[in-house]
Protein backbone atom coordinates (compact mmCIF):
# COMPACT_ATOMS: atom_id res chain seq x y z
CA UNK A 1 0.00 0.00 0.00
CA UNK A 2 1.46 3.73 -1.12
CA UNK A 3 -0.75 5.21 1.35
CA UNK A 4 -3.43 4.27 3.70
CA UNK A 5 -7.71 4.70 3.39
CA UNK A 6 -8.60 8.74 3.48
CA UNK A 7 -11.16 8.52 5.95
CA UNK A 8 -8.82 6.62 8.59
CA UNK A 9 -5.78 9.07 7.28
CA UNK A 10 -7.73 12.24 8.54
CA UNK A 11 -9.36 10.59 11.61
CA UNK A 12 -5.97 10.09 12.57
CA UNK A 13 -4.99 13.44 11.58
CA UNK A 14 -7.92 15.34 13.44
CA UNK A 15 -7.01 13.20 17.08
CA UNK A 16 -3.78 13.69 16.79
CA UNK A 17 -4.46 17.49 15.98
CA UNK A 18 -7.03 17.87 18.60
CA UNK A 19 -4.97 16.63 21.54
CA UNK A 20 -1.97 18.72 21.09
CA UNK A 21 -1.64 21.93 23.29
CA UNK A 22 -2.42 25.40 20.87
CA UNK A 23 -1.64 28.72 20.86
CA UNK A 24 -4.03 30.71 23.41
CA UNK A 25 -5.58 34.34 22.62
CA UNK A 26 -6.09 37.15 25.20
CA UNK A 27 -9.44 35.12 26.62
CA UNK A 28 -7.30 31.53 27.10
CA UNK A 29 -9.54 30.28 24.30
CA UNK A 30 -7.02 27.58 22.26
CA UNK A 31 -6.57 29.38 18.72
CA UNK A 32 -4.78 27.08 16.24
CA UNK A 33 -2.23 29.60 13.94
CA UNK A 34 -3.85 30.70 10.81
CA UNK A 35 -1.67 30.06 7.33
CA UNK A 36 -1.26 31.87 4.19
CA UNK A 37 0.30 29.88 1.49
CA UNK A 38 1.45 32.17 -1.80
CA UNK A 39 2.47 30.62 -4.58
CA UNK A 40 3.65 32.35 -7.65
CA UNK A 41 3.75 30.95 -10.86
CA UNK A 42 6.75 31.18 -12.71
CA UNK A 43 8.37 33.44 -10.75
CA UNK A 44 12.24 32.97 -10.85
CA UNK A 45 14.75 33.12 -8.33
CA UNK A 46 15.80 36.56 -8.68
CA UNK A 47 12.70 37.97 -9.48
CA UNK A 48 11.86 39.79 -6.12
CA UNK A 49 14.26 42.80 -5.24
CA UNK A 50 15.11 41.15 -2.35
CA UNK A 51 16.45 38.31 -3.81
CA UNK A 52 18.34 40.19 -6.54
CA UNK A 53 16.02 41.93 -9.10
CA UNK A 54 17.81 45.12 -10.58
CA UNK A 55 14.48 46.25 -12.54
CA UNK A 56 11.35 44.30 -10.72
CA UNK A 57 10.32 46.56 -8.16
CA UNK A 58 8.50 44.71 -4.82
CA UNK A 59 8.66 46.70 -1.73
CA UNK A 60 5.47 44.80 -0.08
CA UNK A 61 7.69 41.46 -0.13
CA UNK A 62 10.94 43.36 0.28
CA UNK A 63 9.14 44.33 3.38
CA UNK A 64 8.13 41.19 4.18
CA UNK A 65 11.16 39.31 3.81
CA UNK A 66 12.40 41.73 6.20
CA UNK A 67 10.15 40.78 8.78
CA UNK A 68 10.79 37.21 8.37
CA UNK A 69 13.35 34.49 6.83
CA UNK A 70 14.22 34.26 3.33
CA UNK A 71 15.70 30.77 2.41
CA UNK A 72 18.46 31.10 -0.67
CA UNK A 73 18.66 27.31 -1.06
CA UNK A 74 15.00 26.93 -1.96
CA UNK A 75 13.29 24.46 -4.44
CA UNK A 76 10.57 23.62 -6.07
CA UNK A 77 9.85 19.97 -6.99
CA UNK A 78 9.70 19.99 -10.09
CA UNK A 79 11.10 22.73 -13.44
CA UNK A 80 7.40 22.71 -14.52
CA UNK A 81 4.01 23.84 -12.46
CA UNK A 82 1.32 20.74 -11.60
CA UNK A 83 3.95 18.58 -10.13
CA UNK A 84 5.28 20.96 -7.58
CA UNK A 85 1.34 21.93 -7.01
CA UNK A 86 0.93 18.25 -6.17
CA UNK A 87 3.96 18.15 -3.79
CA UNK A 88 2.53 21.06 -1.81
CA UNK A 89 -0.64 19.28 -1.18
CA UNK A 90 0.98 16.04 -0.47
CA UNK A 91 4.39 16.46 0.83
CA UNK A 92 5.04 13.94 -1.71
CA UNK A 93 7.97 13.88 -4.73
CA UNK A 94 6.14 14.23 -7.98
CA UNK A 95 8.02 10.56 -8.86
CA UNK A 96 5.96 9.01 -5.87
CA UNK A 97 2.88 10.81 -7.62
CA UNK A 98 3.63 9.52 -10.62
CA UNK A 99 2.11 13.66 -11.72
CA UNK A 100 5.72 14.21 -12.93
CA UNK A 101 4.88 16.55 -15.93
CA UNK A 102 2.26 19.96 -16.45
CA UNK A 103 -1.20 18.80 -17.16
CA UNK A 104 -1.60 17.52 -19.25
CA UNK A 105 1.76 17.61 -20.74
CA UNK A 106 3.36 17.66 -24.44
CA UNK A 107 4.18 14.75 -26.59
CA UNK A 108 7.41 15.05 -28.97
CA UNK A 109 5.97 11.57 -30.54
CA UNK A 110 9.08 11.02 -32.95
CA UNK A 111 11.43 12.01 -29.90
CA UNK A 112 14.33 9.37 -29.07
CA UNK A 113 12.86 8.84 -25.66
CA UNK A 114 8.95 7.94 -25.46
CA UNK A 115 7.82 9.35 -22.18
CA UNK A 116 6.21 6.76 -19.48
CA UNK A 117 2.18 6.48 -18.80
CA UNK A 118 1.76 9.43 -15.83
CA UNK A 119 -1.04 10.36 -14.28
CA UNK A 120 -2.60 13.32 -15.14
CA UNK A 121 -4.39 14.66 -12.09
CA UNK A 122 -4.24 14.13 -8.37
CA UNK A 123 -5.68 11.25 -6.76
CA UNK A 124 -7.88 11.37 -4.43
CA UNK A 125 -6.92 8.51 -2.30
CA UNK A 126 -3.79 11.13 -1.06
CA UNK A 127 -4.58 13.36 2.10
CA UNK A 128 -3.92 16.92 0.92
CA UNK A 129 -3.71 19.37 2.92
CA UNK A 130 -6.37 21.27 2.70
CA UNK A 131 -8.35 17.90 3.96
CA UNK A 132 -5.85 17.29 6.76
CA UNK A 133 -6.45 20.93 8.04
CA UNK A 134 -10.10 21.10 7.54
CA UNK A 135 -10.59 17.97 9.22
CA UNK A 136 -8.97 20.02 12.12
CA UNK A 137 -11.33 22.76 12.21
CA UNK A 138 -10.07 25.16 9.57
CA UNK A 139 -11.66 26.82 6.99
CA UNK A 140 -9.93 26.65 3.92
CA UNK A 141 -9.69 28.70 0.77
CA UNK A 142 -8.15 28.30 -2.63
CA UNK A 143 -7.55 31.31 -5.24
CA UNK A 144 -5.83 31.04 -8.95
CA UNK A 145 -4.27 28.37 -10.56
CA UNK A 146 -5.34 24.69 -9.32
CA UNK A 147 -3.65 23.06 -12.49
CA UNK A 148 -4.05 19.67 -10.68
CA UNK A 149 -7.26 17.77 -12.31
CA UNK A 150 -7.32 15.02 -14.63
CA UNK A 151 -7.46 16.51 -18.49
CA UNK A 152 -10.71 16.53 -19.96
CA UNK A 153 -12.19 15.10 -16.46
CA UNK A 154 -15.01 17.50 -15.13
CA UNK A 155 -13.24 20.03 -12.64
CA UNK A 156 -16.32 19.61 -9.93
CA UNK A 157 -15.04 16.21 -9.40
CA UNK A 158 -11.23 16.76 -9.31
CA UNK A 159 -10.91 20.58 -8.72
CA UNK A 160 -9.99 22.06 -5.61
CA UNK A 161 -13.50 21.63 -3.27
CA UNK A 162 -12.95 17.75 -4.37
CA UNK A 163 -9.86 17.83 -2.07
CA UNK A 164 -10.47 19.77 0.78
CA UNK A 165 -11.18 23.25 0.05
CA UNK A 166 -14.24 24.91 1.44
CA UNK A 167 -13.95 27.76 -0.99
CA UNK A 168 -12.23 28.02 -4.29
CA UNK A 169 -11.83 31.03 -6.89
CA UNK A 170 -10.35 30.96 -10.17
CA UNK A 171 -10.45 33.04 -13.93
CA UNK A 172 -13.86 33.72 -14.64
CA UNK A 173 -15.72 32.54 -17.42
CA UNK A 174 -14.61 34.90 -20.88
CA UNK A 175 -11.77 36.29 -19.28
CA UNK A 176 -8.91 37.09 -21.95
CA UNK A 177 -5.83 35.94 -20.38
CA UNK A 178 -5.41 38.32 -17.36
CA UNK A 179 -8.00 40.79 -18.69
CA UNK A 180 -11.73 40.10 -16.87
CA UNK A 181 -14.28 40.28 -19.40
CA UNK A 182 -16.31 43.33 -20.73
CA UNK A 183 -18.95 44.31 -18.04
CA UNK A 184 -17.39 42.31 -15.51
CA UNK A 185 -17.11 45.32 -13.63
CA UNK A 186 -19.96 46.56 -14.18
CA UNK A 187 -21.41 43.83 -11.89
CA UNK A 188 -19.76 45.36 -8.63
CA UNK A 189 -17.43 41.77 -8.64
CA UNK A 190 -13.74 43.95 -8.96
CA UNK A 191 -13.10 47.75 -9.42
CA UNK A 192 -9.57 46.50 -11.66
CA UNK A 193 -10.25 44.59 -14.62
CA UNK A 194 -7.00 42.85 -13.87
CA UNK A 195 -7.12 39.71 -13.03
CA UNK A 196 -4.75 39.46 -9.99
CA UNK A 197 -6.66 42.28 -8.66
CA UNK A 198 -10.22 40.50 -8.77
CA UNK A 199 -8.34 37.33 -7.19
CA UNK A 200 -7.23 39.11 -4.06
CA UNK A 201 -11.10 40.90 -3.43
CA UNK A 202 -11.45 37.74 -3.19
CA UNK A 203 -8.92 36.22 -1.02
CA UNK A 204 -8.94 39.33 1.33
CA UNK A 205 -13.22 38.61 1.41
CA UNK A 206 -12.63 35.46 2.75
CA UNK A 207 -10.55 36.86 5.23
CA UNK A 208 -13.10 39.31 6.41
CA UNK A 209 -15.55 36.01 6.75
CA UNK A 210 -12.87 33.79 8.08
CA UNK A 211 -10.89 35.66 10.76
CA UNK A 212 -12.42 34.75 13.99
CA UNK A 213 -11.77 30.84 13.11
CA UNK A 214 -8.57 29.23 12.19
CA UNK A 215 -8.84 29.59 8.28
CA UNK A 216 -5.99 27.83 5.86
CA UNK A 217 -5.52 30.63 3.06
CA UNK A 218 -3.79 29.03 -0.63
CA UNK A 219 -3.47 31.50 -2.97
CA UNK A 220 -1.64 30.48 -6.05
CA UNK A 221 -1.15 32.97 -8.65
CA UNK A 222 -1.01 33.32 -12.39
CA UNK A 223 1.12 35.75 -13.11
CA UNK A 224 4.52 35.80 -13.76
CA UNK A 225 2.98 32.88 -16.28
CA UNK A 226 2.57 33.72 -19.66
CA UNK A 227 0.79 35.09 -21.38
CA UNK A 228 3.30 38.31 -20.77
CA UNK A 229 -0.17 41.02 -20.29
CA UNK A 230 0.44 43.50 -17.50
CA UNK A 231 -2.22 45.90 -16.07
CA UNK A 232 -2.14 49.25 -18.45
CA UNK A 233 -1.03 51.60 -15.55
CA UNK A 234 2.02 49.73 -14.60
CA UNK A 235 3.26 48.59 -18.03
CA UNK A 236 3.02 52.26 -18.30
CA UNK A 237 4.90 53.23 -15.37
CA UNK A 238 7.81 50.16 -16.31
CA UNK A 239 7.50 51.34 -19.47
CA UNK A 240 9.44 54.30 -18.49
CA UNK A 241 12.00 52.87 -16.26
CA UNK A 242 13.90 50.38 -18.44
CA UNK A 243 17.35 50.42 -18.65
CA UNK A 244 19.47 48.56 -20.96
CA UNK A 245 22.23 47.65 -19.19
CA UNK A 246 19.98 45.84 -16.60
CA UNK A 247 19.69 41.88 -16.90
CA UNK A 248 15.69 41.98 -16.57
CA UNK A 249 14.21 44.86 -18.84
CA UNK A 250 10.73 43.55 -20.08
CA UNK A 251 8.07 46.15 -18.45
CA UNK A 252 5.37 44.21 -18.96
CA UNK A 253 6.89 41.59 -17.12
CA UNK A 254 7.84 43.77 -14.62
CA UNK A 255 4.05 44.78 -14.48
CA UNK A 256 3.05 41.60 -13.33
CA UNK A 257 5.52 40.97 -10.65
CA UNK A 258 4.50 44.33 -9.11
CA UNK A 259 0.93 42.82 -9.69
CA UNK A 260 1.91 39.93 -7.59
CA UNK A 261 3.49 42.26 -4.71
CA UNK A 262 0.73 44.48 -4.30
CA UNK A 263 -1.92 41.67 -3.96
CA UNK A 264 0.63 40.23 -1.15
CA UNK A 265 1.05 43.87 0.03
CA UNK A 266 -3.10 43.73 0.24
CA UNK A 267 -3.22 40.16 1.66
CA UNK A 268 -1.10 41.30 4.41
CA UNK A 269 -2.17 44.16 5.45
CA UNK A 270 -5.73 42.62 5.91
CA UNK A 271 -4.29 40.31 8.68
CA UNK A 272 -3.06 43.06 10.11
CA UNK A 273 -6.02 45.32 9.88
CA UNK A 274 -7.93 42.53 11.88
CA UNK A 275 -5.23 41.98 14.22
CA UNK A 276 -4.72 38.12 13.17
CA UNK A 277 -0.88 38.92 11.84
CA UNK A 278 0.80 37.57 15.01
CA UNK A 279 -0.96 34.35 14.84
CA UNK A 280 -0.77 33.51 11.04
CA UNK A 281 2.20 31.81 9.54
CA UNK A 282 3.01 33.24 6.01
CA UNK A 283 5.06 31.54 3.17
CA UNK A 284 5.25 32.64 -0.20
CA UNK A 285 7.43 30.84 -2.58
CA UNK A 286 6.81 29.61 -6.66
CA UNK A 287 6.35 26.70 -8.68
CA UNK A 288 9.61 26.40 -10.48
CA UNK A 289 12.06 28.93 -12.04
CA UNK A 290 11.25 31.75 -14.32
CA UNK A 291 10.43 31.66 -18.10
CA UNK A 292 13.98 32.25 -20.48
CA UNK A 293 13.30 30.49 -23.70
CA UNK A 294 10.98 29.31 -25.61
CA UNK A 295 10.86 26.13 -27.99
CA UNK A 296 14.51 25.90 -28.17
CA UNK A 297 14.70 29.41 -28.91
CA UNK A 298 16.55 32.25 -26.52
CA UNK A 299 13.56 34.89 -26.22
CA UNK A 300 12.14 33.91 -22.79
CA UNK A 301 10.73 36.85 -20.52
CA UNK A 302 13.32 36.86 -17.90
CA UNK A 303 16.43 35.67 -16.48
CA UNK A 304 17.30 33.76 -13.72
CA UNK A 305 20.98 34.59 -13.43
CA UNK A 306 23.91 34.17 -11.87
CA UNK A 307 21.91 30.70 -12.17
CA UNK A 308 21.52 28.69 -15.55
CA UNK A 309 18.86 28.26 -17.75
CA UNK A 310 14.72 28.49 -16.01
CA UNK A 311 11.36 26.66 -16.53
CA UNK A 312 11.43 23.14 -18.35
CA UNK A 313 15.45 22.68 -18.10
CA UNK A 314 17.58 20.25 -16.18
CA UNK A 315 20.12 23.25 -14.52
CA UNK A 316 19.32 25.44 -11.22
CA UNK A 317 17.19 27.82 -12.93
CA UNK A 318 14.52 25.78 -13.54
CA UNK A 319 14.12 24.65 -9.73
CA UNK A 320 15.53 27.43 -6.80
CA UNK A 321 12.94 29.23 -6.27
CA UNK A 322 12.63 32.51 -4.17
CA UNK A 323 11.02 31.66 -0.34
CA UNK A 324 10.00 33.87 2.19
CA UNK A 325 8.74 32.53 5.89
CA UNK A 326 7.13 34.51 8.50
CA UNK A 327 6.26 32.64 11.84
CA UNK A 328 5.51 35.37 14.88
CA UNK A 329 7.47 34.47 17.93
CA UNK A 330 9.69 32.26 15.93
CA UNK A 331 11.48 33.36 13.07
CA UNK A 332 13.66 36.67 13.61
CA UNK A 333 13.10 39.65 11.49
CA UNK A 334 15.41 39.42 8.28
CA UNK A 335 16.64 36.77 9.28
CA UNK A 336 18.15 34.63 6.30
CA UNK A 337 18.65 30.75 5.79
CA UNK A 338 20.49 29.22 3.40
CA UNK A 339 19.83 25.03 4.40
CA UNK A 340 18.16 23.72 1.19
CA UNK A 341 14.60 23.19 1.41
CA UNK A 342 11.95 22.21 -1.31
CA UNK A 343 8.21 22.20 -1.87
CA UNK A 344 7.35 18.75 -0.64
CA UNK A 345 8.66 19.70 3.04
CA UNK A 346 5.79 22.38 3.56
CA UNK A 347 2.84 19.61 3.99
CA UNK A 348 4.46 18.30 6.98
CA UNK A 349 5.38 21.89 8.42
CA UNK A 350 2.31 22.79 7.98
CA UNK A 351 0.50 20.30 10.33
CA UNK A 352 3.27 20.27 13.22
CA UNK A 353 2.74 24.36 12.85
CA UNK A 354 -1.01 23.58 13.51
CA UNK A 355 -0.53 20.89 16.27
CA UNK A 356 -0.32 17.66 13.57
CA UNK A 357 1.20 14.35 14.64
CA UNK A 358 4.74 14.22 13.83
CA UNK A 359 4.39 11.02 12.20
CA UNK A 360 2.98 9.90 8.82
CA UNK A 361 -0.28 9.27 9.31
CA UNK A 362 -1.95 11.55 6.93
CA UNK A 363 -0.06 10.35 4.26
CA UNK A 364 1.71 7.02 4.46
CA UNK A 365 4.60 8.00 2.66
CA UNK A 366 5.61 11.70 2.69
CA UNK A 367 8.59 12.40 1.57
CA UNK A 368 9.25 16.24 3.04
CA UNK A 369 10.66 17.10 6.31
CA UNK A 370 9.32 19.75 8.27
CA UNK A 371 11.05 23.10 8.38
CA UNK A 372 10.06 24.07 11.71
CA UNK A 373 13.49 23.61 12.84
CA UNK A 374 15.42 25.71 10.84
CA UNK A 375 12.79 28.57 11.12
CA UNK A 376 13.57 28.47 14.74
CA UNK A 377 17.35 28.40 14.10
CA UNK A 378 18.54 29.14 10.30
CA UNK A 379 21.54 27.63 11.09
CA UNK A 380 20.75 23.99 12.04
CA UNK A 381 20.31 21.54 9.08
CA UNK A 382 18.07 18.81 7.80
CA UNK A 383 21.14 16.67 6.96
CA UNK A 384 19.50 15.02 3.78
CA UNK A 385 19.46 14.49 -0.34
CA UNK A 386 17.25 16.52 -2.83
CA UNK A 387 15.68 14.47 -5.70
CA UNK A 388 14.35 16.00 -8.75
CA UNK A 389 13.04 13.27 -11.73
CA UNK A 390 11.57 14.96 -14.66
CA UNK A 391 11.21 11.77 -17.54
CA UNK A 392 9.64 14.32 -20.13
CA UNK A 393 10.70 16.77 -22.69
CA UNK A 394 10.22 20.45 -22.77
CA UNK A 395 9.62 23.29 -24.70
CA UNK A 396 12.09 25.39 -23.27
CA UNK A 397 13.87 23.26 -21.66
CA UNK A 398 16.44 19.44 -21.61
CA UNK A 399 15.31 16.21 -22.65
CA UNK A 400 14.23 13.78 -19.68
CA UNK A 401 16.36 13.86 -16.28
CA UNK A 402 17.01 13.05 -12.83
CA UNK A 403 19.05 14.58 -10.66
CA UNK A 404 20.39 15.20 -6.89
CA UNK A 405 21.04 17.29 -4.36
CA UNK A 406 24.31 16.47 -2.17
CA UNK A 407 25.58 19.09 0.19
CA UNK A 408 27.27 21.56 -2.54
CA UNK A 409 26.84 19.14 -5.12
CA UNK A 410 24.27 18.62 -7.87
CA UNK A 411 24.52 15.64 -10.05
CA UNK A 412 22.01 15.78 -12.89
CA UNK A 413 21.26 12.60 -15.27
CA UNK A 414 20.53 12.59 -18.26
CA UNK A 415 18.62 10.16 -20.08
CA UNK A 416 19.51 10.63 -23.71
CA UNK A 417 22.91 8.94 -23.62
CA UNK A 418 22.82 8.16 -20.84
CA UNK A 419 25.33 10.56 -19.22
CA UNK A 420 26.14 12.66 -16.00
CA UNK A 421 26.93 16.36 -15.24
CA UNK A 422 28.26 17.13 -11.93
CA UNK A 423 28.41 20.88 -10.15
CA UNK A 424 29.80 22.30 -6.90
CA UNK A 425 26.74 25.03 -6.59
CA UNK A 426 29.24 26.11 -3.37
CA UNK A 427 31.97 27.58 -6.04
CA UNK A 428 29.89 27.44 -9.35
CA UNK A 429 26.38 28.47 -8.90
CA UNK A 430 25.70 29.60 -12.48
CA UNK A 431 26.62 25.20 -13.17
CA UNK A 432 29.33 26.31 -15.52
CA UNK A 433 32.14 24.19 -14.95
CA UNK A 434 31.39 19.97 -15.46
CA UNK A 435 33.13 18.24 -12.52
CA UNK A 436 31.85 14.43 -14.01
CA UNK A 437 34.72 13.47 -15.43
CA UNK A 438 37.34 14.87 -12.59
CA UNK A 439 35.26 13.22 -9.86
CA UNK A 440 34.20 9.39 -11.02
CA UNK A 441 33.88 8.16 -7.48
CA UNK A 442 31.99 10.80 -6.52
CA UNK A 443 29.83 10.54 -9.84
CA UNK A 444 29.63 6.77 -8.89
CA UNK A 445 28.29 7.49 -5.71
CA UNK A 446 25.76 9.69 -6.12
CA UNK A 447 24.42 8.32 -9.01
CA UNK A 448 23.93 5.15 -6.99
CA UNK A 449 21.96 7.29 -4.39
CA UNK A 450 19.99 8.98 -7.00
CA UNK A 451 19.34 5.24 -8.77
CA UNK A 452 18.21 3.73 -5.49
CA UNK A 453 16.10 7.09 -4.43
CA UNK A 454 14.29 6.59 -8.22
CA UNK A 455 13.53 2.73 -7.34
CA UNK A 456 12.47 3.32 -3.53
CA UNK A 457 9.82 5.97 -4.67
CA UNK A 458 9.08 4.19 -8.16
CA UNK A 459 9.97 6.87 -10.52
CA UNK A 460 8.92 5.45 -14.08
CA UNK A 461 11.20 6.05 -17.07
CA UNK A 462 11.42 6.82 -20.11
CA UNK A 463 11.94 3.94 -23.05
CA UNK A 464 13.58 3.63 -26.26
CA UNK A 465 10.96 4.99 -28.86
CA UNK A 466 10.35 3.01 -31.62
CA UNK A 467 8.78 5.58 -33.81
CA UNK A 468 11.97 7.78 -33.33
CA UNK A 469 12.83 9.98 -36.31
CA UNK A 470 15.94 12.94 -36.33
CA UNK A 471 14.56 14.84 -38.78
CA UNK A 472 11.00 15.47 -36.57
CA UNK A 473 12.52 14.78 -33.12
CA UNK A 474 11.67 17.93 -31.93
CA UNK A 475 8.44 18.60 -33.07
CA UNK A 476 5.18 18.62 -30.61
CA UNK A 477 2.27 16.35 -31.53
CA UNK A 478 -1.07 15.50 -29.58
CA UNK A 479 -0.64 15.13 -25.61
CA UNK A 480 -2.59 11.74 -24.63
CA UNK A 481 -5.57 12.70 -22.62
CA UNK A 482 -6.16 9.69 -20.55
CA UNK A 483 -5.24 9.35 -16.94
Amino acid sequence: MRHVPRTIAITLVLVAITSHPTVKGADSTPKKPNVVFFLADDLGWTGLRCFGSDFYETPHLDRFAQSGMRFTNAYSACTVCSPTRASIMTGMYPARLRLTDFIAGQNRPWAKLQIPDWTKGLDHSYVTIAEALRAAGYTTGQFGKWHLHYAGRDAAAYGPTSHGFDVAVDKPRGARGYVLPAGFNSRGESKSDFLTDYLTDKAVEFIDNSKDTPFFLYFAYHVPHTPIQGRKDLVTAFSNKVRADATHNNATYAAMVASLDQSVGRVLERLDRHGIADNTLVVFTSDNGGLTERYGRHDGFTQNLPLRRGKGSAYEGGVRVPTIVRWPGVTQAASVCDEPIMTIDYYPTLLEVTSSPGDDAHNASVDGRSITPLLRDPSSTLDRDLFWHYPHYHAGGDSPYSAIRSGQWRLVEFHEGDRVELYNLAEDIGEQRDMSAAKPDLVRQLRAKLHAWRERVGGQMPTPNPQHDPDRATQVGRTARKR
